[in-house]
């Protein structure tokens, strides 16, 4: 018996990972075949564990909203070495379920409205013409990742949370170690320790001193109605918050400008209706690499076939926004789509993503001032030299050398 079950398990392929030769863009070529003949297939992931992956849109998006399904081993526990049974932090808004996730997203929804956020655009439109102006200020040529794309949604997510920018180098450099899949466990905690430290002696300052930002409203909010966030609440959700708020974003504007380099034709498009063509380059796109993690807390099912209790599931966004049969051509980059919002490059259900509206107001007014403002941009280096993050939970380039004129 023991032998049948080792054959068993060394049949479980594993998760599918790695990108096409010559195609940076597109998921991995597995998803194509499974989504046709195995849109429920048994993998084992890097993290060790084996999960079921879903590769169709209708059950990506069915798993996502589906309350019995938990996010309790965190979206990444799949592809880092995780203790999937250690209890979740108080806080981390992006594994709790039920009402106490409900409780904090209801704290921070209001700070992420449309209309709130487009009160913010003529902050980020500014940011965005001082970095296009130091830019055009350097003969060339520049990094576009480290003097364009990286700074803006890091300038924007401190503004919003009230942490400082000049310290930027320490939040940045731990935040890479938390979003990268070579991390071991101890790299992880380290980081993690580190950051948290630095944020909680943050905010208690924001307690005795309060100033106009997101975690000094939360904690006026909580005084106010009874409903205190703890200071480990505090802290794991201002985290939360401040690696997803720039890692997410500024490796999409990086991308996109590639994928723009590439398509030249988009540029226009871009000009024209900078909504429409955003859109569509977060489902080209789909930063979010490996899929986000869920563990069933009941029997249910996905498609035709039943998942137990206590099994995981991995729900691959990239291959859900390559689906043909919800997208025409859907590994073209196609500007004219009838549907442009459909995608669920920020997830589905309880979940998806808080700070969604302000990525696509970061992602709108970067990628058209940049392209009105240097329209002849251009790589400065051999198009096969660019490197990618393909090590990282979210994808993008490591560099982007450009020059113009």
């Amino acid at each position: 018996m023991a032998a049948e079950t080792e054959v068993a398990e060394t049949e479980v392929p594993e998760l599918p990972v790695a990108r096409p030769d010559g195609c940076p863009f597109d998921p991995p070529a597995a998803y194509t075949a499974l989504r046709a003949d195995e849109p429920l297939a048994r993998v084992r992931c890097p993290g060790g564990m084996d999960a079921w992956l879903v590769t169709r849109f209708g059950d990506v998006r069915a798993v996502l909203a589906d309350r019995a399904m938990s996010s309790r081993g965190a979206n990444s526990a799949h592809v880092n070495q995780s203790d999937l049974d250690a209890p979740v932090p108080p806080g981390s808004i992006i594994q709790l379920d039920g009402d106490d996730h409900a409780r904090l997203r209801r704290m921070v929804v209001a700070e992420f409205t449309v209309r709130r956020v487009e009160a913010m655009r003529g902050y980020v439109q500014r940011l965005v013409e001082e970095h296009l102006d130091a830019l055009l200020a350097t003969p060339g040529p520049v990094d576009l990742v480290e003097g364009f794309a990286l700074p803006i949604p890091s300038l924007v997510i401190c503004e919003l949370l009230g942490v400082p920018y000049a310290d930027r180098e320490r939040f940045q450099r731990q935040s890479t170690v938390l979003v990268s899949t070579d991390t071991t466990a101890e790299q992880g905690q380290a980081a993690f320790g580190e950051l948290s430290g630095y944020l909680a002696a943050l905010f208690a300052g924001k307690r005795e001193h309060p100033q106009d930002d997101l975690i000094s409203r939360l904690i006026a909010r909580g005084a106010a109605t009874g409903d205190e966030l703890t200071m480990p609440e505090l802290v794991m959700l201002g985290l939360s918050l401040l690696v997803a708020g720039h890692e997410t974003t500024a490796n999409m504007i990086a991308l996109s400008t590639l994928a723009l380099l590439d398509h030249p034709g988009g540029r226009e498009v871009v000009l024209a209706d900078a909504e429409r063509a955003v859109e569509e380059l977060l489902r080209y796109l789909s930063v979010v690499q490996f899929g986000v993690l869920r563990h069933a807390t009941e029997d249910t099912r996905v498609g035709d076939r039943e998942v137990k209790a206590g099994e995981w599931l991995v729900a691959a966004l990239s291959s859900a926004n390559r689906d043909e049969q919800v997208f025409a051509a859907a590994d073209a980059l196609d500007f004219d789509r009838e549907t442009p919002r459909r995608h669920i490059a920020f997830g589905f259900g309880a979940h998806q993503c808080l700070g969604q509206q302000l990525a696509r107001v970061e992602l709108q007014e970067s990628l058209t001032r940049l392209f009105r403002r240097i329209p002849d941009l251009r790589l400065a280096v051999p198009r096969e030299s660019v490197r990618y993050k393909d090590n990282t939970l979210v994808y993008g380039v490591r560099e982007l050398p450009v020059t113009w004129g």
